[in-house]
């Protein structure tokens, strides 16, 4: 789980509502027509501009914000470095024992490919492009969340001119002039809320990640074709350790 996200949310949530009571009750900030406006709005127009099935994958990618184990590319190098000596001590079919147990789907397969006696360029060239395919859904689901956060506030403004639409056509009616300034600022104030407090910063949490993740996928192409090309564990270390920051790098040698 990723506390991070969590705190930001709390935090940022928290201190509106906590400013919002402090000058008055909560349900001053709930008004229907605009949740309806801003939420139904943003909802709609992201069908618009996205295949449905694309749409409802936003809920599988808000939790990949929250739900996700935080990435640690020194162990997975570490775990590389022990294939690799397994493999030269038994031979290539010798990982075959340790596929059950790798949780990892990717590594899985690259390991049964390397089981398999797939020829290292054919390995490298057959993950390079189910990286590139995981790279691709990953930004569509980003581009998603960034056209739904450029979204909100337009439709924030879209429910600020129909409040002040109203209120003008009301003038002589003091009583309904306040509703409508309601439905006038309070789209305003859910669209933005909407954009850079979810939207946004999820879509930038996700493109992390995801980077993150193909990074890790690459060590992996990277070090099962060294494997598969009996390369000397040392040079596939430095290799490896190429991806990430030198202050970050664990040797395997040095323990």
């Amino acid at each position: 789980m990723d506390i991070a996200t969590i705190i930001g949310i709390v935090v940022s949530f928290g201190l509106m509502i906590w400013a919002i009571l402090m000058g008055g009750p909560l349900s001053l900030f709930i008004d229907m027509p605009s949740i309806a406006i801003v939420f139904g709005g943003t909802a709609g127009v992201a069908l618009i501009s996205f295949p449905l099935a694309d749409v409802l994958g936003t809920i599988a990618i808000f939790k990949k914000t929250v739900l996700i184990r935080e990435a640690d590319t020194n162990a997975l190098i570490a775990q590389m470095m022990e294939f690799a000596t397994k493999a030269r001590k038994g031979g290539i079919l010798s990982l075959q024992d340790s596929i059950d147990q790798v949780e990892d789907q990717f590594l899985v397969k690259a390991l049964q490919m390397a089981v398999d006696g797939q020829e290292p360029a054919d390995l490298k060239t057959m993950l390079q492009t189910e990286i590139d395919n995981i790279a691709a859904r990953h930004s569509n689901g980003a581009q998603i969340l960034d056209t739904m956060g450029a979204i909100a506030p337009a439709m924030g403004m879209v429910g600020t001119l129909i409040g002040l639409v109203q209120m003008l056509q009301n003038m002589s009616d003091p009583a309904a002039i306040g509703p409508a300034m309601a439905v006038a600022l309070l789209t305003t104030f859910y669209g933005a809320v909407l954009a850079n407090v979810l939207f946004l910063p999820m879509a930038g949490k996700l493109k992390t990640r995801s980077k993150t993740e193909i990074l890790q996928k690459t060590v992996i192409t990277e070090g099962m074709e060294s494997i598969l090309s009996g390369e000397n564990p040392r040079i596939m270390e430095q290799k490896l350790h190429a991806y990430i920051a030198p202050r970050k790098r664990e040797s395997v040698f040095n323990k």
